[in-house]
């Protein structure tokens, strides 16, 4: 990646779904079927992942899946940093306490976002056990936050952008690693690019 504006393509749409595939079955071994398992997509591309997890779960097993969406806008430790932050919904038509709910994120990095995402899930109730499946982990950890459920493990550096876009917002499904630009931060693919 020599030019600046350089971007490669490390996972396409065949590579994401194999991996959903992947994570879903290791969800039902490491769970034990699906008793008392809930998913939550942090929103804006978690939440798309977590639809298709349940999708691949149900098709699996047979057997409805809770399925919910997490806004953390308002946990985020640099919320204050954010002009105008994109405010979505929480949505989770189901009871938390008691249920091992397994959180899903497109790209994990530092963590914060997994931080937040936890305090705003115990504002909600007292989940048994929370476990954190992600698309990509691309390293740079600074809270110690680790994933039970990776679809790939990709190193790169901090002046580059690891970002999911998918078919339902983005018009394509694919992962991609680009340089930042002068000013700009690492951070989600904007919807609708």
């Amino acid at each position: 990646m020599s030019e600046t504006n350089a971007k490669v393509v490390c996972m396409d749409a065949a590579e994401i779904e194999r991996s959903l595939t992947r994570i879903a079955h290791q969800i039902l071994e490491s769970n034990k079927g699906l008793k008392n398992v809930a998913l939550v997509g942090i929103v804006t591309r978690g939440d798309l992942l977590a639809k298709r997890l349940v999708q691949k779960l149900e098709q699996i097993e047979g057997v409805k899946v809770p399925l919910g969406k997490l806004d953390i806008s308002f946990y985020r430790d640099d919320f204050a940093t954010y002009f105008s932050p994109e405010v979505h919904s929480t949505e989770i038509p189901f009871d938390i306490d008691g249920k091992t709910i397994v959180l899903i994120d497109d790209i994990l990095f530092t963590g914060r976002t997994i931080r937040a995402a936890l305090d705003a899930l115990m504002d909600i109730g007292r989940p048994a056990c929370v476990q954190l499946a992600v698309l990509v982990d691309r390293g740079h950890r600074q809270l110690p936050i680790r994933p039970d459920y990776v679809g790939k493990n990709l190193p790169s550096s901090l002046d580059e952008s690891v970002r999911l876009f998918l078919e339902e917002v983005d018009g394509e499904t694919a992962v991609e690693v680009m340089r930042i630009q002068a000013g700009q931060r690492a951070g989600s693919a904007p919807l609708n690019r």
